[in-house]
């Protein structure tokens, strides 16, 4: 049976540089799951829609992103992409909160 996900391998990269704004484009391959290339390819589509800037501060990249632009699905145009990174914020800081004894 094939594989497949509820969410694209460019939200899967937001969501890493939300989560680490200087992450290496190789630990973001590994974390999607997606060649050093790929990963390189998305940020650079990504950066051509202006869903994220791209800042070179010293060696390291730094990525900024555009809470406000919208989906790109006709079914998702009215919401944007700061809606999606604050659910999986909410649910990582939910996941790490302490548990009341």
């Amino acid at each position: 049976m094939a594989q497949w996900t509820f969410l694209t391998n460019h939200a899967h990269v937001l969501l890493c540089v939300a989560a680490n704004p200087q992450i290496l484009l190789r630990d973001v391959a590994t974390l999607v799951g997606v060649t050093e290339r790929a990963a390189q390819r998305i940020v650079s589509e990504l950066e051509q829609e202006g869903y994220l800037t791209r800042e070179r501060v010293g060696r390291r990249n730094t990525y900024r992103l555009n809470p406000d632009r919208p989906l790109r699905h006709p079914l998702d145009r009215d919401h944007h992409i700061g809606e999606l990174l604050a659910i999986f914020s909410a649910s990582d800081a939910a996941e790490h909160a302490p548990t009341a004894a």
